[in-house]
């Protein structure tokens, strides 16, 4: 179990959940979100496990602001165990009406950010001969879903490359892939719960999530996709025809 965890977009959703279940198996934190005020909630929520929560409120598309958080990923005498790259967030669908604009920091904080941060964490990680980089992607990335489905498969292809070549040295990199989950997400898309237009049965709780995902981190699995029914979804999409596939990226929202 690692002794300090980073966590990007930790003031809610997924983020906020792994601060919850890291913290109550005694992993200090560092967290990080744009709001420090949500930090500071989740840095209080935490603090019943009597751990250290230290809050980093930075704007990873600001570089400036990014370097602070790289900064504290250098630090000698307070390393980092484990990185959550977790920031995010959605844009509709419609790549042909979306700001081009938006979609370039889509891809920046869905791509070029976790790459940085991995570059950065992985130095001393492979110095102490130990570490885990946790990339949080996401089933789109095996199914044709626009630009966000596009971002993460990215990620999976690099945690896996990634994980192949540093686990010998100690470091690992997993991808973790959840489908439709419950968090705060889709209301920053303007979708209140039951709009999404997908059946009850294809959302998750973001608990089982995050603690599915953490055994399989500490597997040292280059991918982990939560919960049976998604990995059945998984296996479907290596024989689907492409143009189903994309149909079914079309779904929910």
């Amino acid at each position: 179990m690692p002794r300090t965890a980073l966590i990007t977009g930790a003031s809610s959703g997924l983020g906020a959940e792994y601060a919850r279940q890291l913290a109550a198996r005694g992993v200090e934190l560092v967290l990080v979100a744009r709001d420090r005020a949500a930090l500071e909630a989740v840095s209080q929520e935490v603090g019943r496990y009597g751990v250290d929560a230290e809050v980093l409120a930075a704007d990873l598309l600001d570089p400036r602001q990014l370097e602070k958080v790289v900064g504290r990923l250098e630090d000698p005498d307070r390393p980092i165990d484990m990185l959550v790259n977790n920031a995010g967030f959605g844009l509709p669908l419609s790549f042909s009406r979306n700001s081009i604009d938006d979609e370039a920091r889509h891809l920046a904080l869905l791509v070029e950010v976790p790459m940085r941060l991995t570059h950065t964490a992985l130095a001393p990680m492979l110095q102490r001969g130990s570490g885990r980089i946790v990339n949080i992607a996401s089933v789109a990335g095996f199914i044709p879903r626009s630009t966000y489905g596009a971002c993460k498969g990215w990620l999976i292809s690099f945690s896996r490359w990634a994980n192949g070549r540093y686990r010998g040295r100690g470091v690992t990199v997993t991808a973790v892939c959840p489908g439709f989950t419950h968090t705060s997400f889709h209301e920053r898309m303007g979708l209140a719960p039951g709009q999404e237009g997908l059946p009850d049965w294809l959302w998750l709780d973001a608990r089982d999530v995050v603690a599915e995902s953490l055994r399989d981190v500490a597997r040292g699995r280059s991918v982990s996709v939560p919960s049976l029914r998604y990995k059945l979804i998984v296996g479907l999409t290596k024989v689907l025809p492409a143009g189903l596939l994309a149909s079914v990226g079309e779904r929910g929202r």
